[in-house]
């Protein structure tokens, strides 16, 4: 069972390749005001909607441009709902309710490749314009062959026969972790490696973003703690302000950065 998580984590590694080109493309359509939706069943589905939500108190990405569909709604997070990967309809229907548009991501994970709630969420989804990315397990299943980005995870079979929460769920877990931590990057929510969008919620994370505004701009804590009250707990706001600007000015020089840190930096650096 140990070597079968091996092999999982070199079918990750096989798709690299797609995985950069997925996330590439996905940077492009959510530079915007597009929404991210997560799609899936069973145990897929329930590592899809994990993925998604570590989103929101990791990189700070707004509650309302997330979307977790999984088959059996919430109840299926903690346990199995029978019949519920066969909903098409209520997949289609989800979509609608949604308003999915071009602006949007669809990541449709299914390990065989064909479960019809999450097919028919990628379908719908793309026929609004969104772009569509399939994870699967399974080569030349529907997933793969009509979603726009392809991830194929060759993960083989599993040692438990019937079950995909091993070799499949393993690689599945880290293809979503390595997306969408890749896409966040991108976009500017991690600086040096740092999670500087991070939501301070608690004891723990208010002493990390301390610490990182120390790594970041070299001061001591009294000063980073006073930035960090002025910018409200914005750790993007506070490093500008630890370099000189007023608040008014780095609100500023970040919205002309889209939220870009190094480019903000920057520009103020040439007096931009």
């Amino acid at each position: 069972m140990i070597e079968g998580q091996f092999a999982a984590v070199a079918a990750v590694r096989a798709a690299r390749p797609a995985i950069e080109r997925a996330a590439l493309a996905m940077e492009e359509r959510l530079a915007g005001e597009g929404r991210l939706i997560y799609a899936g069943a069973g145990t897929s589905g329930r590592l899809a909607v994990q993925d998604g939500a570590e989103l929101m108190p990791t990189f700070s990405w707004p509650k309302d441009r997330l979307v977790l569909l999984i088959a059996g709604g919430d109840k299926a997070l903690i346990q199995a709902v029978e019949g519920a990967e066969d909903e098409v309809k209520l997949a289609q229907a989800l979509i609608k309710k949604h308003k999915v548009t071009k602006r949007d991501v669809m990541i449709a994970v299914a390990a065989s490749g064909t479960t019809p709630f999450t097919l028919a969420c990628l379908r719908s989804a793309k026929r609004e314009g969104a772009l569509a990315i399939g994870i699967a397990n399974n080569p030349g299943t529907p997933i793969l062959s009509e979603a726009d980005h392809a991830i194929f995870l060759e993960t083989g079979a599993e040692p438990i026969a019937g079950s995909t929460r091993m070799n499949a769920g393993t690689a599945q877990r880290i293809t979503l972790s390595l997306l969408s931590s890749l896409l966040m990057i991108r976009l500017g929510r991690v600086y040096d490696g740092m999670m500087v969008d991070v939501q301070a919620t608690n004891k723990k994370l208010a002493q990390r973003s301390e610490a990182m505004l120390m790594h970041l701009t070299g001061r001591n804590q009294k000063s980073v703690r006073a930035a960090l009250k002025e910018a409200d707990g914005n750790i993007k706001l506070a490093v500008l302000l630890l370099k000189g600007c007023s608040l008014a000015q780095a609100k500023s020089a970040l919205a002309r950065s889209k939220g870009q840190l190094r480019t903000a930096i920057a520009r103020l650096e040439k007096g931009g």
